[in-house]
Parts: C-alpha cells; structure tokens; sequence
C-alpha cells in the first residue's frame, strides 16, 4: 500500500488508519465475519454453541437455518415466508444474489426428490481418482484389505519379518489422506479405513500409500453412494455403538452411528483417549 501523492509532502514517518477493512488483508476476513453475525443476530437469529457459523431463528413451530462458509450462505427452513423475509433482510445489508434450491454445495451434491435428499461427492471422487492416477485401475470391493497389519515399525516384532521403505515425498500421502477425510463427510463406510491411515501421516511407507490408493479404488466402484435422508417425520433417535477391544493392546477402537428416524445423521470411528482394562468396561 502507497501514500496518495498529496500525503507524501507531510512526512515519511506517518501511517494509515483505515477506515473500513480492505479486501486481502489479514483482518478482512475476521471482519466480514463479525459484520455477518452482527447482521444475524440483529435479526434475531440465534448463534449455535457448537458451529458459530450455523444460526437459526424459532418462530412459533417454523424454523430457518443460515449456514455460512466465508461468503456463501445456505439457507434452508420449514416455512417458506419465513425464508423470503430472512433474504429480504439480508439483500438490505449485502449485495446478494440468490442462486435457486441446492444442487452443489461445497463439493456436496445435493439429489432432491419427493422422498428425500441424497447427498454424495460423485464430482469430488472423480477428481481425486483422477488427480490419483487411478482411472485406469480396476475397483476393489473393500477399503481394506482383510486382517492386514499396518505399522510404522522398520521390522515386525511378531515375525521378524523387515519392514518396506519410507516415501520419499510424505506430503503427497498426507494430502491423499488430507482429500479421503473430506470424502467421509457422505462415505461413512471408509471411516475406520481413514483412521487406519490417519495413524502415519509423519514418516509413510509404501505400504501404507498402496493402502491409501486402495480406498480410492473402494470409492472408485462405489462412486455414486452417499447419504439417503428420507422425507419422513420421525421423533425417533437411534444410537448404535460398538468397540473392537482386540485391534490395540492399550487403547480400543470405538465406532458409533447415530440414526434420526431411518436417516443417518451423525457417525465416527476413533481410538479413545483412554486405556480400558476390561472388555466390560471397554463397551
């Protein structure tokens, strides 16, 4: 950023206080944020405790969402008079351009009909088969292989068996692994394949890369899979758990779906925090 040429005559020792953020600076995006909430809150929209970039507002039993992604907004809601007046509010602030229903949302797509909503990344798995050089390669039916044995150890303590080499280039597993976590967001079904290789992202080896490839070719013959949200109103909340007590010696592996009425909603494969000494207190 340069003086006006009128200010240079005053001195060289002086600087500028803006008056409104400008576009690329580091605090711009912090303030068009705050701008956003202020504009929401405003008008009486409440901020979620637990995703401070998701607001919705309660008018009697009609609700509306916003969700915002830097300077995409989806909005979505039970009463449709209520939506219109919420974009009413927002055109008097931001210059907006409404873009219809929802057909494409960060590398989301989003498949309506009169039953429910499909939600994949048919668009994203092929980019990144693609970016893999796999699209030639023939599909595998499972994440993973059957019973296999990662380590990062250089030889197998149980066999004596020695280990395969390090990759020479670890950011390109780590962005591999970076890209198949994304993919999850509508793939519950490599979770627990994406927690395996999430465990070796410092020092990779070839086995784990061959791995990683191989969940791209799981996704590969599964392309069109995703979420089935069903048009069906349900007050039912359905939890299912399980823990694999025998896959570490120290800390077990829990996996859980959450399930609203028949959609999926929520789910997760980790290793807990802590060390469980008995399979009873395991589950």
């Amino acid at each position: 950023m340069e003086l006006p040429k009128s200010f240079k005559s005053q001195g060289e020792h002086k600087v500028c206080k803006l008056v409104k953020s400008l576009y690329g600076l580091k605090q711009a995006s912090r303030q068009w944020n705050l701008k956003l909430t202020h504009a929401l809150l405003d008008a009486r929209f409440t901020q979620s405790a637990h995703d401070y970039s998701l607001f919705f507002l309660h008018q009697g039993d009609d609700i509306v969402i916003v969700l915002a992604y830097v300077d995409d907004l989806l909005l979505t809601g039970s009463n449709a008079t209520l939506i219109d007046a919420t974009k009413t509010k927002l055109h008097q602030q931001f210059k907006m351009k409404d873009l219809g229903n929802i057909k494409y949302f960060l590398g989301i797509e989003v498949l309506s009909s009169t039953s429910g909503v499909i939600l994949n990344q048919r668009k994203y798995v092929l980019e990144l088969i693609s970016e893999t050089g796999l699209s030639g390669s023939k599909p595998t039916i499972t994440p993973l292989e059957s019973n296999v044995r990662l380590t990062s150890l250089k030889y197998d303590q149980t066999t004596g068996a020695q280990g395969d080499d390090l990759l020479s280039d670890a950011s390109s597993y780590q962005r591999l692994i970076g890209k198949l976590m994304y993919a999850t967001i509508t793939r519950p079904d490599i979770s627990f394949a994406i927690y395996i290789l999430s465990q070796f992202m410092q020092h990779p080896k070839r086995s784990h890369w061959e791995a990683a490839t191989r969940v791209v070719r799981y996704l590969k013959g599964s392309i069109g899979q995703g979420i089935w949200l069903q048009d069906k109103y349900s007050t039912t909340l359905t939890y299912w758990c399980d823990s694999d007590w025998a896959a570490c010696p120290r800390r077990l592996v829990i996996g859980y779906a959450v399930h609203f009425g028949e959609s999926l909603i929520s789910w997760k494969s980790k290793k807990q925090h802590t060390v469980s000494r008995s399979s009873a207190k395991a589950e």
